[in-house]
């Protein structure tokens, strides 16, 4: 996940106002809450707010999969991954309880649990590599495009089309071997918890020590351009924050859909509506002939909770760039930059979809879960993106751009 030049650049206007595009948002999310609200019920419509709340906590404190990963892989750089280490450690400590009793607030709830085997291994490796190309990942793409970053805008097109092509083989992917769906909540909540807390300290403690080695001490946090209210109404959020917001974010997800925060499911139902208005028909294809697919094929985008969430995150994100004074999109792209967008946004799609998800489907809503799936998908999703560090250079040709880019 990452920002882009147009949507957030070392200049800071703290006396801009917020704008057509942060009042359209503004109205767009208030809005589309009662309209969703009156339509398919309470929870739908404070969904989709949930969803705005996720995208202004992305945008606002800038919170990256992609960049972290990379800094990391890199520099040697690890506050980002350590970051998200608290992420997943909070939400788990959230989650366990609940999914092990399977209700909360007396309302039934599920983890993200899938299978562990060979389409995860191969699709978080594609996701990897997609992710550095593409220049985010799936938050990333969403949250970045509705900041007014227009190569985001390619990147998501081409996710999109990834993910419903991975719709045609996904009979295939699933019947390679695979470990059936394990979760560490069934060792119970407290000893799950435990497991899954050693498990993020020892990836911390790894950053720290390879960091230390390569830098002889721990990066400090750049000094914040406001503070106090003005700080969390327009940004930066400190990461730590963005953390705990997205945690507790995830956990309102849980209560309220009965399931974790997930995005890319969206793009293949949006991709599936886009082709049958071509005349294509997807719904003779095995992922669409699955009960649940089915149904959100048969019926509008509105009514898909994950399209809902993800329309949301788009507005939160302009509202949020909007509030920062950094809505300002910039079509001219570089053409290798367009082709990175392009093959980088196939991979994303393709790849989250034969995995079970992306990263946050698999990764923390995932791991979130105590799926060991989640835990597959981290280790291949790392190697992609080591080769797509290695391949970034092609496309983005000077360092300069890249971090421009990328923020």
């Amino acid at each position: 996940m990452s920002i882009a030049s147009s949507s957030l650049s070392p200049h800071v206007d703290t006396a801009s106002p917020i704008g057509v595009p942060g009042l359209a948002a503004l109205v767009a999310l208030v809005a589309g809450t009662v309209a969703l609200g009156y339509t398919y019920g309470a929870a739908h419509g404070a969904l989709f707010l949930i969803g705005g709340a996720l995208g202004i906590t992305l945008y606002h404190a800038a919170f990256g999969f992609t960049s972290a990963w990379r800094v990391f892989i890199a520099e040697g750089r690890g506050r980002g991954l350590r970051v998200q280490m608290i992420l997943l450690a909070l939400t788990v400590v959230l989650f366990f309880p609940f999914l092990a009793s399977g209700t909360l607030f007396g309302n039934e709830v599920r983890g993200f649990v899938s299978p562990a085997g060979t389409g995860v291994i191969i699709g978080a490796f594609m996701f990897g590599v997609g992710m550095q190309l593409g220049g985010g990942c799936a938050s990333g793409t969403l949250f970045t495009a509705g900041g007014g970053n227009a190569r985001m805008l390619v990147t998501l097109f081409f996710f999109i089309v990834g993910s419903l092509l991975a719709t045609i083989h996904f009979e295939w992917w699933t019947s390679l071997p695979s470990l059936p769906p394990t979760t560490l909540v069934s060792l119970g909540p407290v000893p799950g918890i435990l497991l899954s807390l050693a498990i993020f300290g020892a990836i911390a403690a790894l950053t720290v020590a390879v960091e230390k080695k390569r830098h002889g001490g721990l990066e400090k946090p750049e000094a914040a351009a406001r503070e106090g209210f003005a700080r969390y109404l327009r940004g930066p959020w400190p990461l730590v924050a963005g953390a705990i917001a997205l945690a507790i974010l995830n956990f309102a997800t849980l209560a309220l859909a009965g399931r974790p925060w997930g995005i890319t499911s969206a793009f293949a139902l949006w991709g599936a509506k886009g082709v049958q208005l071509i005349g294509i028909e997807p719904a003779f294809w095995g992922y669409w002939q699955a009960p649940a697919n089915a149904k959100a094929l048969s019926e509008s985008v509105f009514a898909d909770v994950t399209s809902v969430m993800d329309f949301g995150l788009i507005a939160g994100a302009m509202l949020a760039a909007a509030l920062a004074g950094r809505f300002a999109p910039n079509f001219r792209i570089p053409l290798r930059s367009v082709l990175a967008a392009v093959v980088g946004g196939l991979l994303l799609g393709y790849g989250a979809r034969i995995a079970y998800g992306c990263n946050i489907g698999a990764y923390f809503s995932g791991i979130a879960s105590g799926s060991l799936h989640g835990y597959l998908w981290a280790v291949a999703a790392f190697a992609g993106n080591v080769l797509g560090v290695k391949l970034r250079p092609w496309f983005f040709m000077e360092r300069a751009t890249v971090r421009r880019i990328d923020g």
